[in-house]
């Protein structure tokens, strides 16, 4: 049995999704726990911004490590991993796209960082702030992208993290004016 195939796992309601993914949910598969963004996408409050958080916090951490282009593999492997994360949890809440899904989130947010790099504090968080701004808004590419990649199946997977893949271009669009002008 592959781990995209595997049943939920939901022992005591099967047919009663989780209107709030719990800990045990998150640590009872290895996607989830990504997808989840390691526990960022549990929290109660603006997960997607936890989520942000999360992925900057990390960037900043992994940053001094990593060269720029180990950095470009690590998120175009977390892009197709995050696929793969997505569907399987989705499925598995049997919601479309859940606000705790947050992977989508922490890659944009790596591209973000990874494209702007070196920027100081200030810079980080004005990226910060103009993707927060572009994900919750969702107009023009983004708002596209979150339509026409709805459901379940890898294609839902994916258009969970190609409307933030959006946000990500509208931010980065923002940020290259504002450095020309």
């Amino acid at each position: 049995m592959t781990l995209l195939n595997e049943p939920p796992v939901f022992q005591n309601a099967p047919d009663t999704p989780p209107h709030r993914p719990t800990a045990r949910f998150m640590l009872a598969h290895p996607a989830h726990l990504i997808a989840l963004g390691f526990g960022s996408g549990l929290s109660p409050v603006a997960p997607g911004t936890a989520g942000t958080l999360w992925a900057w916090l990390a960037f900043v951490v992994m940053a001094p490590w990593l060269t720029a282009l180990q950095m470009g593999l690590l998120i175009a492997a977390s892009l197709l991993l995050g696929v793969w994360a997505c569907t399987v949890t989705a499925r598995n809440m049997r919601i479309a796209d859940p606000g705790s899904i947050v992977w989508d989130e922490v890659v944009a947010f790596w591209l973000i960082l990874w494209l702007v790099m070196p920027a100081g504090w200030w810079g980080q968080l004005a990226a910060f702030v103009l993707f927060r701004f572009f994900d919750a808004v969702k107009f023009g590419p983004t708002a596209w992208a979150d339509r026409t990649f709805k459901g379940f199946g890898w294609r839902g997977g994916f258009g969970i993290l190609l409307d933030d893949l959006a946000a990500a271009f509208c931010t980065l669009l923002v940020i290259a004016a504002w450095r020309f002008w």
